[in-house]
């Protein structure tokens, strides 16, 4: 039977992709607006400071760098578990979304390890305005990491069940387009708590 004819339960049909990435458009905006504010806050910030650092600081970890080379790679096989899903390769999308976690994961202890680095060195978020804005703008971006694990997670475990296919595979596009977004933000703040 057609959608929409009597008789029939539509509710158990997907969304078509489009409605969800609407959605999903809809949330990347507002959370653009979050972190470009909280970009151009720490700009601000760091443009009325005497100097930046200020003097006696110890320097941003070496490590940060590890963080980003696992955050683009984790975008980069997103974008493969994506592939996969679109020909149905189960085994590449399965893959590709185990990766993807696992690397969501590795980033997160490396920006633990970056954060202890830090403190070891007695800078604080209490220390000043600089310990403030650096785990103030890395410790926001961690938590979306967080969030986008958990339906990472789902995702995946969907994957291994055998839940998507060439015409049906929205929450691995849905994961694709939040994950994406995680890695560009991550990216800029990168290169603006480093180079700017």
């Amino acid at each position: 039977m057609s959608a929409g004819t009597p008789g029939t339960d539509d509710r158990a049909a997907p969304a078509p992709l489009g409605v969800g990435l609407l959605g999903m458009k809809l949330l990347i905006l507002a959370l653009s607006m979050l972190f470009v504010s909280s970009i151009i806050g720490y700009l601000v910030i760091r443009s009325r400071a005497a100097a930046w650092p200020p003097p006696g600081m110890p320097a941003l970890p070496s490590t940060l760098w590890i963080s980003t080379l696992i955050i683009a790679i984790s975008s980069f096989t997103m974008q493969a578990a994506v592939r996969a899903a679109r020909t149905n390769r189960q085994g590449a999308l399965r893959a590709g979304m185990l990766l993807t976690t696992l690397l969501g994961a590795a980033f997160l202890v490396s920006q633990a390890f970056n954060w202890f680095a830090l403190v070891a060195a007695n800078l604080t978020a209490r220390t000043n305005l600089y310990g403030f804005t650096f785990y103030m703008l890395t410790g926001l971006h961690a938590a979306h990491v967080v969030g986008g694990l958990i339906p990472l997670a789902v995702v995946t475990a969907r994957a291994w069940a055998g839940r998507y296919s060439a015409a049906a595979h929205a929450g691995v596009a849905y994961c694709a387009v939040y994950w994406h977004f995680l890695a560009a933000v991550w990216v800029v703040m990168f290169g603006i708590l480093i180079f700017a």
